[in-house]
């Protein structure tokens, strides 16, 4: 439909902006983006209008072209893969990590093998273990647990409120004088509340960890996520925004968290590209892993990074519009975000009044072919049949053997918060390559469904 005959459209029938989008969307015709189209029955037997194929995809691959394949030969015809030596120059890797602090506004970066080795070396650059404890939300992907198990220490689960983040509130109440850290899980493309969190953390002396994977290139009031704690981290694996199909990254200011984290990830040693950039040594040797990051992976995150902008600026502005769309329906309660802005435009979130109506609405949207799920990417860690029973590597592993941890419970009654709220919000997810068409019909089927139900 052309604008000007929208505009007759409106000027002949006097319709709302909302009836327009509505008219709009149900009539435009033509070729969908990806596979086609879809037709289904409407109501009384009628023959519905086309539905356009709404499929969000993996993002970054979706912006692969000559920039990550030039990366790539280039490595290839140097024959170093390996990052430190070869028989050419590698320098891939050591670029990224150049950029990539840059552009997180961060004094030093450090490329490893995923996001959960970044998690590893980050806490290992906080100095934590067996003793220590860290407050984890409720709701988050197994490596926030599994990091602080693995360094002998204690999670302590925290609920999440309505950003689907940590809630600085039961955040504070579960500080101990054993607490070391808290882990702020920006998740599912929304970044935690960070003013309120740092806050507690200062005056408690409690450091914080910013656990970035789900939310790359996320800023919170005009800072990049990762910037704003003690350390952050990244993941790139496929199902993140930037993606070398496996790869993260550590970043901080610190140059004593950085050598740790560094040493760490390369068998507790530290070489002097890393001393150049911290300055002298401050860390002993000590026992470490190998999670180094090939010249591989660095050429192609060194490629996808210079397209993050374009990335989020698609998809934010595909879930802008749709959350633009839907905010002024009549009950509807969406996702908390202290920075709307921030936010990187992964999904859109919204809450129905309890797990049946949820499960009606997605039921209602899937039909239509709107990409509805339940919150995905992540656990509810406290009632998994292995960490309530607090299983290990090791029956004697010293996470569990102390007093507290002994003491402490997991299971449904430790979280019960965050169950209320993962049983009553729909997620919406949102692809980058989305049109116009296709963020109008999601809106519109959004608001038929949402209106039928409540």
């Amino acid at each position: 439909m052309t604008t000007q005959n929208a505009t007759k459209i409106e000027g002949k029938q006097n319709l709302t902006r909302r009836q327009f989008l509505s008219t709009s969307c149900m009539t435009l015709s033509g070729t969908a983006v990806g596979l086609g189209t879809q037709r289904l029955l409407g109501r009384e037997g009628t023959t519905a209008p086309p539905i356009p194929n709404i499929n969000p995809g993996y993002i970054g691959p979706q912006f692969f072209d000559e920039r990550e394949e030039q990366a790539l030969l280039e490595v290839l015809e140097s024959g170093s893969p390996f990052r430190y030596w070869g028989p050419g120059k590698p320098t891939k890797v050591l670029h990224f990590e150049e950029k990539f602090a840059e552009h997180m506004g961060t004094h030093f970066a450090l490329g490893v093998t995923s996001g959960t080795a970044a998690l590893d070396c980050a806490v290992a650059g906080l100095g934590i273990g067996p003793g220590d404890e860290v407050i984890i939300p409720a709701y988050t992907w197994w490596s926030d647990y599994t990091c602080v198990v693995n360094a002998g220490a204690l999670p302590v689960f925290a609920d999440i409120d309505r950003t689907l983040n940590i809630d600085p509130r039961d955040f504070e109440r579960k500080i101990t004088p054993r607490t070391k850290a808290v882990i702020a899980v920006h998740l599912l493309g929304g970044l935690c509340d960070m003013d309120p969190i740092m806050g507690i953390a200062r005056k408690k002396g409690v450091a914080v960890l910013e656990d970035c994977a789900q939310c790359v290139g996320g800023s919170y009031r005009g800072k990049k996520l990762g910037s704003i704690g003690d350390v952050g981290i990244y993941s790139f694996q496929i199902n993140k925004l930037m993606t070398s199909g496996e790869g993260g990254a550590v970043v901080t200011s610190d140059p004593l968290i950085y050598e740790r984290a560094a040493r760490f990830h390369d068998m507790g040693t530290i070489r002097r590209v890393f001393t150049d950039r911290s300055g002298p040594s401050r860390v002993q040797t000590f026992a470490g892993e190998n999670f180094r990051m090939s010249e591989l992976t660095g050429a192609v995150l060194g490629a996808q990074l210079t397209k993050l902008d374009l990335m989020l600026t698609q998809l934010r502005g595909n879930a802008g519009s749709i959350y633009d769309g839907i905010k002024d329906l009549a009950g509807i309660r969406l996702r908390h975000r202290p920075d709307p802005d921030g936010d990187i435009g992964y999904g859109v979130y919204f809450e129905m009044k309890d797990k049946t109506m949820r499960d009606r609405c997605i039921r209602e949207l899937r039909k239509r072919k709107v990409p509805a799920s339940t919150l995905s990417g992540s656990v509810l860690l406290p009632i998994h049949e292995s960490v309530i029973n607090k299983r290990t590597r090791h029956p004697d592993w010293p996470s569990f053997n102390s007093t507290e941890g002994k003491k402490i419970k997991y299971g449904p009654d430790s979280c019960r918060q965050t169950l209320g709220i993962f049983d009553r919000f729909v997620q919406i997810r949102i692809g980058p390559k989305y049109t116009e068409r296709i963020n109008n019909y999601i809106v519109d089927t959004i608001r038929r469904v949402h209106q039928d139900l409540v």
